[in-house]
């Protein structure tokens, strides 16, 4: 499923994401990115831009393998772009959103190399996609490099070893997330956010939460209601 918007309501969604990324401190400095797919057409943030002063002109236009069809004057395609696509080719998102929040950015220090963030036993894990209260949820975490493009092949081949998860960490750097259109991407950074929050909060208090919560499962957990 993807939006169901015109590419000028698709260009007016991507600067209204980028005013609110910018507004919780996701998307500052011109940092962060989103985009979109409307049928085969992917819409895309450009790099380089204050995400609070965006345009819809700004937004560029791609083919469904990422080729550009309709370039913004004066602006430069996001390094994000491949990034994004690995979502959009292994995982037929509608969405894919880039956020630099300081709470993921913290909760991936805390993760030892090599192990992804795991999470149990939170109410909040119920808004993300198929996942219920007492799973322990995996969400990959890789390491960062020089250029946000260099990230291209540790994302890739998280998307691909991760089937269950609907994001990529990337250490000391912030998130990608993704849904199956922009409002649902949008409500998976929202929880992502959160518990990546309560997993700082926890290890600031000593609280190793995944080794000691002993609460009895029942039955199962997802509460429709409360579903992504």
């Amino acid at each position: 499923m993807t939006d169901l918007l015109t590419p000028a309501e698709a260009r007016e969604r991507i600067c209204e994401l980028c005013r609110l990324f910018w507004q919780l401190g996701w998307a500052s400095g011109t940092g962060g990115g989103i985009s979109l797919r409307v049928g085969d057409t992917i819409f895309m943030a450009p790099s380089g831009v204050e995400k609070e002063r965006l345009q819809p002109s700004d937004i560029f236009e791609l083919d469904r393998r990422g080729r550009i069809k309709k370039a913004a004057p004066g602006k430069r395609l996001t390094a994000c772009a491949p990034l994004f696509q690995a979502a959009y080719d292994h995982r037929d998102a509608g969405a894919v959103l880039h956020s630099h929040s300081l709470d993921v950015v913290l909760a991936s220090m805390i993760v030892p190399a090599g192990e992804p963030l795991r999470l149990t036993r939170l109410e909040m894990m119920k808004g993300l996609e198929g996942v219920g209260y007492f799973d322990v949820h995996e969400i990959p975490v890789i390491d960062n490099t020089a250029l946000e493009h260099e990230l291209k092949d540790r994302v890739e081949r998280a998307v691909l070893e991760f089937p269950r998860a609907n994001a990529v960490i990337v250490r000391n750097h912030g998130m990608y997330v993704w849904g199956r259109d922009s409002a649902h991407a949008k409500t998976q950074a929202e929880c992502l956010d959160y518990l990546c929050r309560a997993v700082v909060r926890m290890h600031a208090a000593g609280i190793d939460h995944v080794k000691n919560d002993r609460s009895e499962p029942g039955a199962d957990a997802t509460d429709a209601a409360c579903a992504a």
